[in-house]
């Protein structure tokens, strides 16, 4: 601990003692020195005005602004490009390197799994999946775990679902709670495995925690980027770094709505791809990413200057998150920005965001929260940092059920429906809702008030319904049936139909539940999320056959639904392109 505060202030006495102009501040055998094998940079800059930002956050990953002083964090390329817009700047030491092992983990807890229930160390990264694999053990009736995918180096990334019928898709919400994306912002690491035991410990005995796991399935991803935590190796999160395995920052990695697919030039890496696949997979009507380095609740959008549809929804969200933080935590805590709350552009501007993602492509309601300045805090601290934030936790997860939802069915077979929830005047940017399969469940939340609410479905006749009633910290129950437009002319609708693979690049396999009736009548449909038909062609199996080939090149990544007439039934599907 003396050699690390030694270390740290000649450091700091170094920094303070040098030119301060930006060429002679340091040499190229110091940069070197500076990324060592991290592979990354942490560094400040003075900018000159907010436009710098809109500039900058293209090059380097920006980690926090503070009137005029800008933090980032830069891989080799991404700093050599900085270098060359002629900023001041200062290299920090970086944040993965400021704590001791013995401040990680105070009381040797390696190698074992306890005490399971104080959370006031940082597991080894077999710890961590043993205790995931543990708790689905122990909580087998409440838990199943998840392989969201694995990393660069082969690392699992998991997601424990947690619900009174973990195995079975239920008419209720969705919520996903997910940490450490960035990999050495690790105080919501923790926390995830603390909540996880609180719900599945609490279950039976606590009444709240009891009804939030009957009517609601909760996803809970402690660790998202398990490269950049364990980079220093799997025994401890010492050495933490930001980006994954490949020098990249995951979370600007996503496809984003302004600046288009690959915001950051860089493919989508594999962590990337994972999460990308496991939202399709999934019908996450609201999500919070955890993050550390600053205090606040973090809401969308980030990549534009122009409000969410839902905006005064998510500044009475986060009024509430804030102030619960304010009721249990310490003066001073979660004050940043507009006391704890803060539009994301303005704060600073993201491309690549993950929130962005999740609210623009599947039409969730993702919040970033950052928990803490400590981006690697001391491990004694993880459980006042609990103390400080679990009955926030809780809450959000009670609020996917405020606003309306219900489950939209067909008038004719009373069969649930994928359906789009729209709100005339309202709904913009891909804001509006929609039923998933095989519940036909939905959730819309929203701010207080009267909507107009208009539900649709391919092969179906829209429907309306005016003055639907949301009032602040209740559920309206609305569950809608949609006429089928082929009513009184065909018998059946049925929402199956298997397309093989699915995703696909837009070349996919057709396998028919039954051979057509009046094969030369037989037509498909390709119909994107706002009711326009894409595609279509009349098709004509040959004789006894069942499979038919589809090829549609030019279709764009993105959510359709399908549309078969076989001349008896009509069949529908999803069809998720995937490039």
């Amino acid at each position: 601990m003396k050699k690390l505060f030694l270390f740290s202030f000649l450091f700091i006495l170094f920094v303070a003692l040098a030119p301060t102009a930006q060429s002679q501040r340091y040499s190229q055998h110091e940069i070197d020195n500076f990324f060592g094998d991290r592979g990354e940079i942490y560094f400040k800059c003075m900018i000159h005005n907010r436009q710098d930002i809109h500039i900058l956050t293209r090059v380097i990953s920006i980690d926090n602004v503070k009137g005029l002083e800008l933090y980032a964090y830069a891989n080799r390329k991404e700093f050599d490009a900085f270098l060359t817009y002629g900023f001041d700047y200062t290299i920090l030491p970086h944040p993965g390197t400021l704590l001791s092992e013995a401040e990680l983990n105070p009381f040797g807890y390696k190698g074992s799994l306890q005490p399971a229930t104080t959370w006031n160390f940082y597991p080894t990264y077999d710890q961590y999946v043993a205790y995931m694999v543990g708790f689905t053990t122990t909580y087998p009736t409440l838990c199943k775990l998840d392989t969201v995918g694995t990393s660069m180096q082969g690392r699992l990334i998991l997601a424990l679902k947690i619900s009174r019928n973990p195995a079975i898709d239920e008419a209720e919400p969705e919520v996903l709670y997910t940490s450490s994306i960035h990999g050495d912002e690790t105080t919501g690491y923790v926390l995830m495995l603390h909540l996880i035991d609180y719900l599945l410990s609490n279950y039976g005995t606590d009444a709240a925690v009891t009804n939030m796991l009957n009517t609601t399935a909760i996803f809970i991803n402690p660790l998202a980027n398990p490269d950049g935590t364990y980079h220093g190796g799997n025994g401890s999160v010492s050495g933490a770094v930001r980006y994954n395995a490949n020098g990249v920052d995951v979370n600007r990695n996503f496809p984003d709505p302004k600046v288009g697919p690959h915001p950051d030039g860089n493919a989508w890496q594999v962590e990337t791809q994972a999460w990308m696949a496991y939202a399709a997979a999934n019908h996450f009507n609201m999500s919070a990413n955890f993050h550390g380095g600053s205090e606040v609740f973090n809401y969308p959008w980030d990549t534009w200057a122009k409000l969410n549809a839902d905006d005064d929804w998510w500044q009475f969200v986060g009024r509430e998150w804030a102030d619960t933080v304010h009721k249990y935590g310490p003066a001073g805590y979660f004050t940043d920005e507009i006391n704890g709350i803060t539009n994301g552009y303005a704060w600073y501007e993201v491309n690549g965001g993950r929130q962005d993602y999740m609210n623009y492509f599947h039409n969730c309601r993702e919040v970033t929260v950052e928990l803490s300045y400590d981006k690697l805090m001391l491990a004694t601290l993880l459980p006042s940092y609990w103390n400080y934030n679990f009955h926030t936790f809780l809450n959000y997860i009670t609020e996917s059920h405020y606003g309306f939802n219900g489950i939209v069915t067909d008038t004719v077979t009373d069969q649930p429906l994928a359906a789009k929830v729209f709100i005339a005047l309202h709904d913009k940017d891909f804001t509006e809702v929609y039923s998933s399969l095989p519940t036909g469940f939905y959730a819309r939340p929203i701010a207080q008030g009267n909507y107009n609410v208009t539900f649709s479905a391919p092969g179906y006749f829209s429907k309306t319904i005016t003055n639907v009633v949301s009032t602040k910290w209740a559920t309206t129950i609305l569950n809608v049936q949609l006429r089928p437009l082929t009513y009184g002319m065909q018998d059946k609708v049925v929402t199956s139909l298997l397309v093989y693979p699915n995703p696909s690049d837009g070349k996919f396999k057709l396998i028919l539940p039954e051979y057509p009736a009046n094969p030369s009548s037989c037509s498909v449909q390709v119909i994107n999320t706002l009711g326009s038909v894409v595609y279509t062609a009349e098709i004509n199996p040959e004789p006894g056959n069942t499979v038919v080939n589809i090829s549609i090149p030019d279709l764009q990544t993105g959510l359709y639904f399908l549309k078969f007439n076989s001349g008896y039934r009509i069949y529908l599907d999803k069809l998720i392109i995937k490039r």
